[in-house]
């Protein structure tokens, strides 16, 4: 007779098999929200994750809660490959690079956020916290590696630069064929050299 207290080992496997699945999730939704916009069908994220549909309403019911999941998760990726990159490039300056090309395919999917949780004003001013929070150190400590490298001359703090980076990804919204944001953010970051 069971009372219910006994472990099973069949709950964790499940556990460490659906955090998985939603991470899978996550990346094809961010994935697909990069490349064409928060409003793309569900269907469309679905086959991209290849899971069902229900299997994305049954972890997120409606828009903004997949929007925001993706959003979290995409703070989460750029806050751990700030260190990641600092200690397999090599070069302070070649993990700015990198991490700054990760924050810009972040940036698309944030552009979205206000939309899609326009009924959540709490929630929206909440992830924008966890955003400065966590990605601003992460920021400061790949400067301060290039500062101290060398490799970085120009003084301006990380919130400057994650602005610029931010504008200049906020252009890329318009339909302007002559505008390339990625070629504008090297050109920004060649500044940094000094």
């Amino acid at each position: 007779m069971t009372t219910g207290d006994e472990p099973t080992t069949a709950n964790p496997a499940k556990r460490a098999d659906a955090r998985r699945n939603e991470k899978a999730l996550l990346d094809a939704a961010a994935a697909v929200f990069v490349t064409d916009g928060v409003n793309v069908p569900v269907r469309r994220i679905a086959a991209e994750a290849d899971v069902g549909m229900g299997t994305i309403y049954r972890h997120f019911p409606t828009r903004a809660d997949l929007v925001a999941a993706v959003y979290r998760h995409q703070i989460d990726a750029c806050a751990e490959a700030g260190p990641t990159l600092l200690a397999t490039t090599g070069s302070p300056f070649t993990a700015l690079q990198q991490w700054v090309n990760l924050f810009a395919d972040f940036l698309t999917t944030k552009h979205g956020l206000a939309a899609a949780m326009r009924d959540d004003p709490a929630g929206f001013t909440a992830l924008h916290t966890l955003f400065l929070d966590r990605l601003l150190p992460v920021l400061d400590d790949i400067l301060t590696a290039g500062r101290d490298a060398g490799e970085i001359t120009a003084e301006f703090s990380a919130y400057q630069l994650m602005r610029a980076i931010g504008d200049i990804c906020a252009g890329a919204e318009r339909a302007d064929p002559d505008y390339d944001a990625r070629l504008t953010l090297r050109l920004m970051l060649d500044g940094c050299r000094g």
